[in-house]
């Protein structure tokens, strides 16, 4: 016996769940900010900010991690600490390039490039300047 069979979904339908699943997205990446902001603070209670940098030391490369709060200041915290929130980094952002310095900011959830900059007082606008 011979029955039809959509062999796949109307562009509306495609749509309606599209949107559902960016509903559920968004709802979810709140959540996740959120969580990852409270495992931060159970590991160096008062960080917000963690900012790696890899280096090589000794022909190994290892990963400098800084633990800062609100106001930029570094956390007091030990070594174990800052393994765990280099760790809980690495298995939030799995893609992420850690062969350059990043910095995550817990209260906005984004993990950015940590670019060093010159300071505006020094009217610096290129980096060709600032190696003149």
């Amino acid at each position: 016996m011979n029955t039809p069979q959509r062999t796949r979904l109307p562009r509306a339908a495609q749509a309606v769940k599209a949107a559902r699943n960016a509903r559920t997205r968004i709802a979810t990446r709140a959540e996740f900010v959120r969580i990852i902001a409270a495992q931060l603070d159970l590991i160096a209670p008062g960080a917000t900010r963690v900012r790696t940098v890899p280096v090589t030391r000794d022909g190994r490369r290892r990963t400098w991690v800084t633990l800062d709060d609100v106001t930029g200041r570094p956390v007091e915290a030990d070594a174990d600490a800052h393994r765990a929130a280099l760790g809980l980094l690495h298995r939030a952002f799995p893609v992420a390039d850690w062969t350059v310095p990043r910095a995550y900011d817990a209260t906005t959830g984004v993990l950015a490039l940590d670019e060093p900059t010159a300071p505006a007082a020094l009217g610096l606008d290129t980096a060709e300047e600032a190696n003149a």
